[in-house]
């Protein structure tokens, strides 16, 4: 059996990473991102026998490359208002980079929940467990001290996830709505949102003088 050449794989999945980018799950086409490749269909096809197994790859490696970055976030000494911005930023542009991630999560979870919520399990078995757990006791510290109000820990990262990714999940809605269909403006609005729902967040929770 030929043996598959990384380069060639490394190649395949940079090309699709642009591809779905620019067309999404639903419009990308095999011979789009062969051609971006620089190489033929049938090699394509010997990679990734299916559009659907390319994506998934593409998804799995935008995570892996996000996840370490969200620990050191969790694992610094920044304060939890510096948390809160540090991470907000950085899951937005993580969208911004790969705005087909939201639909496609929501894509699977309607399709095939179990195999999903696998994939999120098995990066999130890796994300050591203690930081979450120094996460929590910040929260908890901040509350105790006076300078938060009560929040659960996980109430307070589903609102700041459900918060960065709306905006990319209902795109073509906020783009006819708002925008006009311009791109320009509904870039500069989703730039503004790595501001705005930290402010937001860090001012519901924040205890007033």
């Amino acid at each position: 059996m030929k043996q598959k050449d990384k380069s060639t794989e490394a190649k395949i999945l940079e090309a699709a990473n642009k591809v779905f980018v620019e067309k999404g799950l639903d419009g990308a086409r095999m011979q789009e991102i062969a051609d971006e490749a620089k190489i033929n269909k049938s090699l394509l096809h010997y990679y990734y026998r299916s559009k659907d197994k390319l994506f998934s790859e593409v998804f799995q490696k935008v995570i892996k490359t996000f996840l370490p970055d969200t620990v050191k976030i969790f694992d610094s000494e920044k304060s939890l208002f510096e948390k809160i911005e540090t991470f907000t930023l950085e899951y937005i542009t993580l969208l911004e980079k790969n705005p087909f991630l939201p639909m496609f999560v929501l894509h699977e979870l309607s399709q095939k929940p179990i195999k999903i919520t696998d994939t999120f399990s098995g990066f999130f078995d890796n994300l050591k467990q203690n930081q979450f757990e120094i996460l929590k006791f910040q929260i908890e510290k901040e509350i105790q001290n006076g300078i938060i109000r009560p929040i659960e820990f996980d109430q307070l990262i589903v609102n700041i996830m459900s918060l960065c990714i709306f905006p990319f999940a209902a795109k073509p809605i906020l783009m006819k709505l708002f925008f006009g269909d311009n791109k320009n403006q509904y870039k500069n609005f989703a730039d503004k949102r790595k501001i705005e729902v930290a402010d937001f967040v860090i001012h519901s929770i924040k205890v007033k003088n």
